[in-house]
């Protein structure tokens, strides 16, 4: 005779109940799952207070313009009283900021405005451009070494914003999920812009951008990527150079140079500066800098489009850069108009058709 217990016991493997190492195997793959929205978040675009509120918000951006050798600063614009707008409308969640005045002997020109920027801007808001002619000296001065960028004739940024995000991913055929957030701070003479992945059991990944507000837009000095570990990339423009704490080799340093998360605001600032500049078919590039190494990123743009957004809908402009060599990835990134060409949405595609797709759920002023 068997006792008790000896027949409970084998009742219970009669019964199939499943043992615990089917139970181990399957949570480990939904953490394996969660890690890969991690190391698969879009390296672009950080992090204030602020609570989203019935009231509405502020959002200011600024107007850069190269300096001219000789170049003349026209007074500063009157504010002017916004329009009343309609309630209940995407535009209405922002107030209207007033103009902001600079010293002097600064060079850029500041201008406040959340509204979609006409064809032509008014002849108070134009662009500050030189129209010296070049000396026998800067004619006959050698073309710069290493990758080029676009040049920058005007940008216009933002003032100090928090976005929040959805993230939606497909990766081995597993759906996933995951919060984002981008925080952009600027005391109109440096910057800091970082971007926040957060999934579920596993953490976050960071990525910042932190440097100066120069004439040609953003000025990166350092670049973190945060997963774990730290590694980040140094800007050092005196030596010519850009350094990398992965003992990777060398950049060159050049004009323009951006970096994986400053490249996007640097885009919009230029689209919202002059988009007629930018025609569809047009292109931009940029030398972008990640962790590890630099790369030359080129934007196609492409047309407007209707996207749906913050439960309303929102026009976009879409630029895409498409993958030039083996394993590259797809970006595509959506422009707001109405929101001074803040990014609303990007969308990363790899090779074997898993992608991150990152849209826009509220919009907060950044204190």
């Amino acid at each position: 005779m068997t006792s008790y217990g000896q027949q409970v016991k084998q009742d219970v493997v009669n019964s199939g109940a499943p043992g615990w190492r089917p139970l181990t195997a399957l949570a480990a793959l939904v953490v394996a799952a969660h890690a890969l929205v991690l190391q698969a978040a879009p390296a672009q675009f950080g992090i204030s207070s602020g609570d989203d509120t019935a009231a509405s918000k502020t959002f200011v951006t600024r107007n850069l313009e190269p300096a001219p050798a000789q170049a003349v600063i026209a007074a500063p614009v009157a504010a002017q009283k916004p329009a009343k707008a309609a309630r209940n409308t995407l535009e209405n969640r922002l107030n209207q900021p007033t103009d902001q005045q600079i010293p002097a002997q600064a060079a850029p020109e500041i201008i406040a405005s959340i509204e979609p920027l006409p064809a032509s801007l008014p002849d108070e808001q134009a662009p500050i451009e030189s129209t010296a002619a070049a000396t026998p000296t800067q004619a006959a001065a050698a073309p710069p070494v290493g990758p080029q960028t676009t040049p920058v004739t005007a940008i216009r940024l933002p003032g100090s914003v928090r976005m929040e995000y959805k993230v939606i991913g497909l990766s081995k055929n597993l759906n996933y999920y995951a919060n984002a957030e981008l925080a952009w701070k600027t005391d109109g003479d440096s910057y800091q812009a970082m971007m926040k992945v957060s999934a579920f059991l596993v953490g976050s990944r960071s990525m910042t951008s932190v440097g100066k507000i120069t004439g040609s837009g953003l000025a990166p000095s350092r670049f973190a990527d945060k997963f774990r570990a730290e590694l980040a990339a140094h800007f050092e423009p005196e030596k010519g150079k850009i350094s990398f704490s992965a003992n990777t080799p060398d950049a060159p340093w050049v004009e323009g140079v951006q970096d994986r998360v400053s490249v996007f605001l640097q885009l919009g600032g230029m689209l919202a500066a002059k988009p007629q500049d930018f025609p569809p078919g047009s292109n931009i590039t940029f030398l972008t800098i990640g962790p590890r190494e630099a790369d030359s990123w080129t934007f196609v743009i492409e047309a407007e489009e209707n996207l749906d957004l913050m439960n309303a809908p929102m026009a976009a402009l879409k630029l895409t850069r498409k993958p030039r060599k083996e394993f590259d990835q797809k970006v595509e990134i959506w422009f707001a108009p109405s929101l001074g060409y803040l990014p609303v949405r990007s969308r990363i595609t790899q090779q074997n058709g898993d992608f991150i797709d990152q849209q826009l759920t509220d919009i907060v002023k950044s204190l």
